[in-house]
């Protein structure tokens, strides 16, 4: 199998830097950002309504991982259903429909009469979730230039840790009997701003020059890059690419044959590869389930629930480190420097849970798993979502982005599922020391076949992978 190599082109890392961007490029990222802030909302807030959700309705572990999973089937769903979506249509009136999606799921969660109608309302709130992981950060990474994209692409990941702050404060604000249901009804006031907000803004000029309308992605590219950039090579780089994959919008069947190609599977390789870690690393067992783990381990409800804000804390932190590190250090030893430390400190709570209780122990486990979660946010999370967009080719880039979204939402159906099963069968601490050996699986993965994407053009990336396969 041929690679990709891992540090990219000479020409791309020393490109003159480009002049500032206009406020719309700006605008661009922050708005469907908050795409990114409604799917960490939808998907935090179920760890905080759990312990009065499970009283309520009378909730066996089973059917509170079912409750749990229900929005990561949806995801899975609306993962590819927004690729294929989006490439018909376009990414802007996508992000725009999903977030009218999001209103709906979040309103039906918070009315739901029983579990039945909850777990239906969370599954079309997973649609939007699939959907928005799937199309912003396409949508984001298409408009960007090379020396902003990192950033601002990542702005979508620091939003996702913001909505799981504001989910855990939500969470211990509102605890109390039926406290659950105005937690879930306060995701509908970010789902209408997003809906609004998208109006005004452009599609993306790389889905334009795909479906023939290049003087329309012209006038969206001066826009967006402002006086002094080479708009007319831009246009050229990108049809250039779009005629040599037979240009255009693709059907099914075309786009099938195109995803089974032998010189897209390297890419292909990267992007689910790194779907796959980002879920079986550990960091959404610990989102969805640490307060449920900790009160278990001998920590009170509302400890527990402080445990949980604190987790959200780091996640914002994490995300702001990674919006400053991920263009200056570049996505690929961003990663071998965070997972290391990620899988150490992982490794470092299941063994505080070894100990006698204490105050001592409890204290270790906490620190050590605001550590795991700052530096796998910092590293793994932030890398996710930029990786598959940037890697994938144009003309499969809606689909394959989606194939690789789908796998992060399978694998963390997988971990929403086991979570609490396999640390009430086999233990807290064996369950957390295989989270921490992934960590390590996954330096193994990032050393061998990730190679680095930052600071150079999406057209540069794949000209290398068709140079690669040559």
């Amino acid at each position: 199998m041929t690679t990709l190599h891992p540090g990219g082109s000479a020409a791309a890392r020393n490109s003159p830097p480009q002049a500032r961007p206009p406020v719309l490029l700006f605008a661009v990222a922050a708005v469907s950002a908050i795409g990114g802030l409604l799917f960490g909302y939808d998907t935090g807030i179920i760890s905080s309504a759990l312990l009065d959700l499970g009283r309520d309705l009378h909730l066996s572990t089973g059917s509170q991982e079912v409750v749990v999973s229900a929005i990561l089937v949806g995801a899975m769903i609306g993962a590819p259903v927004s690729g294929l979506l989006s490439a018909r249509h376009g990414r802007r009136p996508v992000v725009a429909v999903l977030a009218l999606v999001f209103a709906a799921g979040a309103l039906g969660s918070a009315l739901a009469p029983d579990t039945v109608a909850l777990v239906a309302a969370r599954l079309v709130l997973g649609l939007a979730v699939g959907a928005a992981s799937n199309t912003v950060p396409v949508y984001i990474a298409e408009t960007a230039p090379p020396a902003v994209r990192g950033r601002l692409m990542v702005l979508f990941q620091l939003m996702v840790a913001i909505g799981q702050l504001v989910a855990y404060l939500a969470g211990y604000a509102l605890a109390g009997p039926g406290g659950w249901r105005w937690m879930f009804a306060l995701a509908i006031v970010p789902a209408v701003v997003l809906a609004l907000g998208m109006l005004p803004l452009p599609e993306s000029p790389r889905w334009l020059i795909g479906a023939g309308r290049t003087q329309r992605a012209r006038d969206v590219l001066v826009r967006l890059r402002g006086p002094g950039a080479d708009i007319d090579g831009e246009v050229a780089a990108i049809t250039d690419l779009c005629r040599a994959e037979s240009g255009g919008a693709r059907g099914l069947r075309a786009t099938a044959r195109s995803l089974r190609a032998r010189w897209l599977r390297p890419a292909l390789l990267v992007a689910l590869g790194i779907a796959a870690f980002s879920q079986l690393t550990g960091i959404n067992a610990m989102v969805y389930y640490a307060p449920s783990m900790l009160a278990h381990a001998g920590f009170g409800s509302s400890s527990a629930l402080l445990t949980g804000i604190g987790i959200g804390v780091m996640l914002v932190l994490a995300g702001i480190t990674g919006v400053l590190t991920v263009d200056r250090v570049g996505r690929r030893r961003l990663l071998l420097w965070t997972l290391p430390a990620s899988g150490a400190a992982m490794a470092l709570v299941a063994v505080a849970f070894l100990l006698p209780g204490s105050a001592g122990q409890r204290w270790t486990a906490v620190l050590a798993l605001f550590a795991y979660i700052f530096f796998n946010g910092a590293g793994m999370q932030t890398a996710v979502w930029l990786i598959a967009p940037e890697v994938l080719p144009l003309s499969v880039r809606g689909p394959s982005t989606s194939m690789a979204t789908a796998s992060v939402w399978g694998f963390d159906l997988l971990i929403a599922l086991t979570a609490l099963t396999a640390s009430q069968t086999f233990g807290l601490t064996a369950t957390l020391l295989l989270y921490a050996v992934m960590n390590a699986l996954c330096w193994i993965f990032v050393r061998r076949r990730v190679p680095e994407t930052g600071g150079r053009s999406l057209e540069d990336i794949e000209q290398q992978l068709r140079r690669a396969a040559a």
